[in-house]
């Protein structure tokens, strides 16, 4: 644990500790053989009690050794862990470090959770990747606890490049400063080579959504999404799937699907391009059908807040086992499905929601969470539990400014949203750059795309299919050799959206943008807002 523990909580423990000390005190003067007390304990009892103090005190150690906070992980494995580090000046950014802790290692990775103050230059040089929680207090200053790290880590010449690392930044947009040490931060360790997993996560007054999206992004670290149950659950609203196809069929990879939906009641709500779609997946019908059956439950029995337990069940986690045979203590057992969020590919003005989507495989080749509920166990008409989330980071620039779009895969679709955006904005300078693995089964939207280059609303088509054999292997490649081109958009103003892979494409992008215009034209661009990325 952390020395920074809070001396209110101390003082506290000590005082009730002191009061205890004071009663048993009281207490005992009956138990002294005075001849006033008429009924003194014999020798046996004596021993008994003593007995069941000792049994006591040592359940109280077990049940602390068992529930303590652990700083360190043990394990066989050579990858250093992973280095989770907190600021926090009340607690929040604390508490929130622990259940990011507790998150990665659910995903199988080892961590070691630090105070900022308890960090040093050699501890992140040994670090390969690490995560910050800090908050900013007042007028943009850190906890007081980071001005240690701040006085003496920070004016170091540190050569971070090994380190990947990702940023939560807590804050109050009332203030000026929003975030201004979390920004401080994450600009000090892109200055010493340290590469950013995703962009800082900004947190204003504790939202939710912003903490169900770093979750998000948390299972990521590792390559799979984590299971573990969302921090707060997003309060659903009823759509239906209107229709669904298989945009790659023939591909080497997995398959894509092209979804549209519509909400089950009521007119299509307004959303930005960028925005998010965040989906409640359910467990397959046949594997609910499957787990009552090995359980010898009903599903169709009436739980205690009137909902049906095999819905229950669709929607959480199926355990493994089950000890009570009593339905409703079945139901305060289960913990919830996390939900999944997806880059929104349409504009409302189309007349659905639309979405882009790869279906990942488990190891065992069973279909993802969400993928294979959307993909495999629906059909159309079905009730999708979807909730929509702004995500103002990946809003629209003006649209009287040039538009930059990289992506590849499926981060089409987010960057599909901002080109129909563009249209009916009547902007026509766009610059997509997109890449893929076959121009014959993996080119999305790509005769939509192409008519939109003739019709002359994107300006500058590039493709890159590494499959093809072309002249170029990957979307970076073909940025690198038109870099001057993209000095020249920069120059007249232009904004970079990035919206695609995390492992590979987001990275290697982000480097020919800081090899093609410098570190000092790199940070201001970020910091006027005009390179954003939306990466998974």
């Amino acid at each position: 644990m952390s020395s920074n523990r809070s001396p209110r909580a101390l003082i506290g423990n000590l005082a009730v500790g002191l009061a205890l000390l004071l009663i048993a005190f009281l207490l005992l003067r009956p138990h002294l053989g005075e001849s006033w007390w008429q009924a003194p304990p014999q020798a046996a009892q004596w021993w008994a009690a003593l007995a069941a103090l000792a049994v006591y005190a040592l359940a109280c150690f077990a049940l602390w050794w068992y529930t303590r906070q652990r700083d360190d992980d043990s394990g066989d494995s050579n990858e250093p862990p992973v280095l989770v580090v907190w600021a926090s000046q009340t607690g929040f950014a604390q508490q929130l470090a622990q259940r990011t802790a507790a998150q990665l290692r659910s995903a199988g990775h080892r961590t070691r959770l630090r105070a900022i103050d308890q960090v040093d230059a050699a501890l992140l040089a040994s670090s390969q990747k690490a995560v910050f929680i800090v908050s900013t207090t007042g007028e943009g200053d850190p906890p007081d606890h980071a001005l240690a790290f701040l006085s003496q880590v920070m004016p170091q010449a540190l050569s971070l490049p090994q380190l990947h690392y990702a940023v939560l930044a807590l804050g109050d947009k009332t203030y000026e400063h929003y975030c201004a040490f979390g920004r401080q931060l994450d600009d000090w360790l892109r200055a010493h080579g340290a590469q950013a997993l995703f962009d800082t996560v900004e947190v204003d007054n504790a939202d939710a959504d912003a903490l169900r999206h770093w979750q998000q992004l948390l299972g990521q670290l590792g390559g799979e999404a984590s299971d573990a149950s969302d921090w707060s659950a997003p309060a659903y609203q009823d759509w239906r799937i209107r229709s669904r196809e298989v945009l790659n069929p023939g591909s080497v990879g997995g398959k894509v699907f092209h979804l549209q939906l519509q909400p089950a009641a009521g007119a299509l709500p307004a959303w930005q391009a960028g925005d998010i779609a965040e989906i409640g997946p359910r467990q397959s019908r046949a594997a609910v059908t499957q787990w009552l059956q090995q359980h010898g439950f009903d599903g169709a029995t009436v739980l205690a807040d009137g909902g049906l337990l095999a819905d229950l069940l669709s929607r959480s986690h199926l355990p493994d086992s089950c000890d009570s045979r009593d339905a409703n203590a079945l139901a305060a057992s289960l913990k919830p499905l996390p939900h999944r969020e997806y880059s929104i590919a349409s504009m409302p003005g189309e007349g659905s929601l639309q979405l882009l989507l790869r279906r990942q495989l488990r190891p065992d080749g069973t279909p993802g969470l969400a993928s294979g509920w959307l993909c495999d166990y629906t059909q159309i008409g079905d009730r999708i539990d979807l909730r929509l989330r702004s995500n103002s980071n990946f809003h629209p620039p003006r649209s009287d400014a040039p538009l930059i779009l990289i992506g590849n895969g499926t981060g089409i679709a987010g960057l599909r949203a901002h080109l129909r955006a563009r249209i009916e904005a009547g902007a026509h300078r766009n610059w997509l750059l997109f890449g893929e693995r076959s121009a014959a089964h993996d080119y999305h939207f790509g005769a939509e795309l192409q008519q939109w280059q003739r019709e002359g609303s994107i300006a500058r088509l590039d493709t890159v299919f590494s499959r093809d054999h072309g002249q170029f292997h990957y979307v970076q490649d073909a940025l690198a050799a038109h870099s001057d081109v993209l000095r020249q958009w920069l120059d007249d103003g232009a904004t970079l959206l990035v919206c695609g892979s995390l492992q590979g494409m987001a990275p290697a992008v982000d480097k020919v943008i800081l090899d093609t215009i410098g570190a000092e034209a790199h940070q201001a661009l970020r910091i006027a807002g005009r390179y954003r990325r939306d990466v998974y």
